[in-house]
C-alpha cells in the first residue's frame, strides 16, 4: 500500500505545517521589508513607509497554515452594542475585501462578474427599485450552461476532465470529459425540447446520484428550463406537493436507488405521486438502470436511451439574468415546502467567485463535494461551482462508511486525485467513531490533498481536532444555507488565511453583512448569544424570493427583523469579530428563565474520549419548564460501562458550563436519526422524549431510528404519552 511519507514531504517542500523552510522565507521576507524602508527613507526623508509594510505581511500571511487561538467568549462589562462583526485590523487582505464588499457592492460584484461570460452586459449590477425584491445584472442576458461547459471547450480545454462518476454501490468508475458531458447535456437537451419543454417551463428531476442527473440538470439551464430536483427516494405524498407547487411539464427518472444492502425503487413512488397530484406532467422521462427495471405507462412515460436517441441535440439559449435557474424545496413549518429560487445571473458570478476566493481552488484541480444533488450543496458544489470554475468534480454514489468501510473517503482522494473535499461534520463522526485511530487513513497515498472543509451542521472542536490531527492538512469551518446557495462565513482561503479558532466558521464573507440582535431586534454585546440577521439587500446568488409565494418570502425571512434577513440561527460574536453559530433558535432552550445554547452542551459532550458524535434536546420539566437530555454515540471498541461514561459527561457540563444548565440526563444510544445531509433531527427526538405525537420527516436517512431513540428514552422514564 501507498503511504503517506510522500505528502508530508509535499508539505515541507510547499512551506506548510511542519515545514523547515518557513524560518527562512519569514527571514528572507524581514530582509526584503528592512530594504524597502532604507529606499524609502532615502527618498522621503524621515517618513516611513506603511502601506509597502503591510503588503509584505500580507504576502507572507497567505503562505503560512493556519493558527489555531482558543475562542474569546467573555463579554465586556460596558461596550457599545456589538453584535456586527467588525472587519479585521486594518491592512488585512480579507479586511479590504469586506469593507469593500459592504461599501461598494456594485464595484465589488461588477468586477467578479468579469469573469463571466455574458451575451449581454447588464444594466445595473443591482436594481433596488422595490425592496425587499432586489435583483442583481438586470438587463444581463447570459447562459449558465455555456458558462459551465461551451465556454472551457472553446478556451481549448474540451479534453479536460469534468465529472468523475464514482460508485462503490456499483463498482463503477466512469469518466467525462468537458466535450463528452456537454455533448450529451446537449442531446438531452433535444430530447426535453421534443417532449415540449420551452424557455421558463419546470423540469422536476427525481434521481439518484448518477451522471445522467448531472445531465438532466445542465440540459435545463441550456434551454432555459428551470428544473427542480428532488431528493431521491422522497416519499410519495411529499413529491406529490413539489408535483403541485412546480407543476412541471416533463419528470426526469430513474428505474431505482441504491443504497448499502438494498435498492428502492422510485417508479412505484413517482406513479403514486403523480396519481396525488393535481398538476399531472405530460412527459415522463425513465432512466433504466440494470438493478431495478421499471414498467412504463404508455402514452406518458419515455424511455432515456429511446428519447437520446431521437433527439436532436440544442444550443444554448440566451436568457436574463433575473430569470430563475432551478427551484429547490425546502421543509416548510406549515406541511407546505417552500420553493427557493435562484435566478441565473447571480448564481453565475457568485459562485464562480467562491472557487478562488473561498475554496482556492484552481481550474483544472479536482473538487469534490460528498453530498446530494438533492440538496443545496450538491447543486452548487457538485454541479455549478466546479464546472463554472474549470474544475473536476467528483459525483460519489457512496457513504462515508459501509461502502466497504471508514476508509472510503480517504480511496477515493487517493485515486481520483482529489485537492479539496467539502463535507458534512456528521460524515468525519461517523468515520471517527468507526476509525478512531485514523487506521484506514494511512494506508491511502493523499500527497494530493491540500484542504478539508466542513459545514451543513455545526463542526464541534473535537471533530475538527481529529479530522486535525488525522489529516495533517487545514480544516476550515464555513457555515451556509439552502436560502444563501454559498457560504455566508467563512475563511477565506483565496483571500487571506486567518488564524482558525475551534467551533467558529471565522468571518462573514465578503458581500455579507452580519449581525447578532436580540428580540427586539437591538444588537447586542460580544460574547452574547443572540439572534444572527444579515442586512439586506442580500448579495448576488442568494434567493430573491420563494417560488409563486413573494407574501411568505417576506413573512418567513424579512418580517421579524426589518432590514434584515433571519437566518433562524443563534450565536454570538467573540472580541476579536469571529462568529460563533451554536444552535437553530429553536434549539435555544430556556431552563428556569436562562436561555442555554445546545450546541454549546453538545461541544463538551463530544470532547469526551469516548463519545463520538452526540446530540442535546430540551425536554419538558414541571419545575424548569425545559431541561437538557443527551444523546450518547460512543467509539467502536469501547467496553466501559454505559452508566459511568453518562455520570462522567454530566460533570463535564457542570464543570465547563455550570450548574445553571440543569445538565442530569443522558443515554447511550446506538446512532442518532439524521436527514439524508447529516443533520440530526434534534426537533423529532425532542416530541419523542415528551411524548407529543410526531411525523417521521421525509427526509430521514433510516426511519427504524425513531424507535430506538424512543426504547431508549423509555429506559430512562420519558416517550411516554400525555394524559
Amino acid at each position: 500500500m501507498a503511504t503517506r511519507k510522500g505528502g508530508a514531504g509535499k508539505r515541507r517542500a510547499a512551506g506548510g505545517r511542519g515545514s523547515k523552510a518557513a524560518p527562512r522565507k519569514k527571514a528572507a521576507a524581514r530582509r526584503k521589508t528592512a530594504a524597502r524602508k532604507v529606499v524609502a527613507k532615502k527618498k522621503a526623508g524621515k517618513r516611513k513607509a506603511p502601506a509597502r509594510k503591510a503588503a509584505a505581511k500580507t504576502k507572507t500571511a497567505k503562505r503560512k497554515a493556519p493558527v489555531r487561538k482558543a475562542p474569546a467568549r467573555k463579554a465586556p462589562a460596558l461596550r457599545r452594542p456589538a453584535g456586527r462583526i467588525a472587519p479585521a485590523k486594518r491592512g488585512g487582505a480579507y479586511a479590504a475585501a469586506h469593507a469593500r464588499s459592504l461599501a461598494d457592492p456594485e464595484g465589488f460584484w461588477g468586477e467578479a462578474a468579469r469573469d463571466i461570460h455574458w451575451i449581454k452586459r447588464w444594466d445595473r449590477v443591482l436594481d433596488s427599485s422595490r425592496p425587499p425584491f432586489y435583483r442583481w445584472f438586470a438587463g444581463g442576458v447570459l447562459n449558465t450552461c455555456y458558462n459551465a461547459l461551451d465556454r472551457h471547450i472553446e478556451a481549448g480545454h474540451g479534453d479536460r476532465l469534468a465529472l468523475i462518476y464514482d460508485s462503490p454501490l456499483t463498482g463503477t468508475v466512469r469518466h467525462y470529459s468537458y466535450a463528452r458531458l456537454r455533448d450529451e447535456v446537449a442531446r438531452f437537451a433535444g430530447a426535453l425540447v421534443r417532449e415540449g419543454v420551452r424557455k421558463g417551463d419546470r423540469v422536476l428531476i427525481y434521481m439518484p446520484m448518477v451522471p445522467d442527473a448531472v445531465v438532466a440538470m445542465l440540459a435545463c439551464a441550456r434551454i432555459g428550463a428551470v428544473h427542480s430536483v428532488v431528493f431521491g427516494g422522497f416519499a410519495a405524498n411529499e413529491l406529490a406537493t413539489r408535483i403541485n407547487d412546480a407543476r412541471p411539464k416533463v419528470v426526469v427518472t430513474a428505474s431505482c436507488g441504491i443504497e448499502p444492502g438494498r435498492v428502492v425503487p422510485y417508479k412505484p413512488l413517482l406513479d403514486a405521486a403523480v396519481a396525488m397530484a393535481a398538476a399531472k406532467p405530460a412527459r415522463c422521462i425513465v432512466l433504466q438502470r440494470p438493478m431495478a427495471r421499471a414498467e412504463l405507462i404508455p402514452g406518458r412515460d419515455v424511455d432515456w436511451a429511446t428519447a437520446v436517441a431521437a433527439a436532436t441535440p440544442q444550443p444554448c439559449v440566451p436568457v436574463a439574468a433575473t430569470d430563475p435557474l432551478y427551484i429547490l424545496y425546502t421543509s416548510g413549518t406549515t406541511g407546505q415546502p417552500k420553493g427557493v429560487v435562484r435566478d441565473n445571473g447571480g448564481h453565475a458570478v457568485a459562485l464562480k467567485w467562491t472557487m478562488k476566493s473561498v475554496y482556492d481552488v484552481a481550474p483544472g484541480e479536482v473538487f469534490w463535494a460528498a453530498s446530494d444533488i438533492g440538496w443545496v450543496v450538491g447543486h452548487s458544489y457538485i454541479v455549478y461551482a466546479p464546472l463554472l470554475h474549470g474544475c473536476t468534480t467528483v459525483l460519489y454514489e457512496g457513504k462515508p462508511v459501509g461502502t466497504p468501510d471508514a476508509g472510503a473517503f480517504w480511496r477515493v482522494i487517493a485515486q481520483h486525485n482529489v485537492a479539496v473535499l467539502f463535507t458534512a461534520p456528521t460524515a468525519f463522526r461517523a468515520i471517527k467513531r468507526d476509525d478512531p485511530d485514523g487506521r484506514l487513513i494511512r494506508d491511502h497515498d493523499l500527497s494530493g490533498f491540500r484542504t478539508l472543509f466542513l459545514a451543513g451542521e455545526r463542526l464541534d472542536p473535537a471533530t475538527l481536532d481529529w479530522a486535525e490531527r488525522q489529516l495533517r492538512v487545514p480544516v476550515i469551518d464555513h457555515w451556509w444555507q439552502t436560502e444563501s446557495g454559498w457560504p455566508m462565513a467563512a475563511n477565506c482561503l483565496g483571500i487571506e488565511r486567518l488564524p482558525v479558532k475551534p467551533g467558529s466558521p471565522t468571518k462573514p464573507v465578503p458581500g455579507w453583512d452580519v449581525r447578532v440582535v436580540d428580540a427586539g431586534g437591538r444588537e447586542v454585546r460580544r460574547g452574547e448569544i443572540g439572534a444572527i440577521v444579515c442586512r439586506l439587500p442580500l448579495p448576488p446568488g442568494t434567493l430573491p424570493t420563494l417560488w409563486n409565494a413573494d407574501e411568505r418570502y417576506k413573512q418567513s425571512y424579512l418580517t421579524e427583523y426589518p432590514g434584515f434577513y433571519k437566518t433562524g440561527d443563534a450565536g454570538y460574536v467573540d472580541d476579536d469579530g469571529y462568529l460563533y453559530v451554536m444552535t437553530r433558535t429553536d434549539d435555544v432552550i430556556n431552563v428556569a428563565g436562562h436561555r442555554l445554547s445546545t450546541g454549546a452542551m453538545e461541544e463538551v459532550l463530544a470532547a469526551h474520549p469516548d463519545v463520538a458524535e452526540c446530540a442535546v434536546v430540551g425536554v419538558a420539566d414541571a419545575l424548569k419548564g425545559q431541561v437538557p437530555f443527551g444523546f450518547l454515540v460512543l467509539k467502536a471498541g469501547v467496553g466501559r460501562a454505559e452508566a459511568e461514561i453518562v455520570r462522567e459527561v454530566v460533570q463535564m457540563v457542570r464543570d465547563r458550563i455550570g450548574p445553571v444548565a440543569a445538565f442530569k440526563q443522558a443515554t447511550v444510544v446506538k446512532r442518532l436519526p439524521k436527514t439524508r445531509s447529516g443533520k440530526i433531527l434534534r426537533g423529532t427526538m425532542q416530541k419523542i422524549a415528551d411524548g407529543e405525537p410526531y411525523q417521521t420527516p421525509p427526509t430521514i436517512d433510516d426511519p427504524a431510528i425513531l424507535p430506538e431513540i424512543a426504547a431508549a428514552l423509555g429506559a430512562v422514564g420519558y416517550a411516554r404519552p400525555r394524559p
